[in-house]
């Protein structure tokens, strides 16, 4: 069996975002996750300036429920952005993880609440395995698929 060959194609932001397949070093990473949160920090944001909160009591968990309930119904893309911020977050930390040489079924700890945020922060600060390794030939980087 021949040993892979490096990718010698252009690696994208459609590769950065959307595709889990490669490595991606920290920097790519943290600049990746920073322009995600902010669209949708803006995206948020759009939605609360147009709704009604002043009826809205914080301390009571019932009534945040119902004005979150409310966001979401005001706008029928909100799912929709949750799940593609969800797959790109998942592509993004698959990726780290195959450049540390883990599999990217630890991936799943995105999912626990109270580690995933950990999780997200300890694999951007954690370098990645130095030249090639399972995953791809080295950082920022994937196989060619055998033909």
């Amino acid at each position: 069996m021949a040993s892979p060959v490096p990718h010698p194609g252009p690696l994208g932001p459609l590769w950065l975002f959307f595709n889990p397949i490669g490595r991606v070093s920290r920097e790519p990473y943290w600049l990746a996750f920073a322009l995600v949160w902010a669209i949708f920090a803006i995206l948020i944001t759009v939605g609360l300036r147009d709704m009604d909160l002043s009826g809205v009591n914080l301390d009571e968990p019932q009534s945040l429920e119902m004005a979150v309930a409310a966001f979401v119904e005001s706008n029928p893309l909100v799912p929709y952005a949750l799940m593609l911020f969800q797959w790109v977050e998942l592509a993004l930390v698959i990726k780290r993880l195959q450049d540390r040489g883990l599999t990217g079924f630890l991936a799943i700890a995105v999912f626990i609440p109270g580690i995933n945020i950990a999780f997200i922060v300890g694999l951007g600060l954690i370098p990645g395995t130095p030249g090639p390794n399972a995953y791809g030939p080295g950082p920022n980087s994937r196989w060619k698929r055998p033909t």
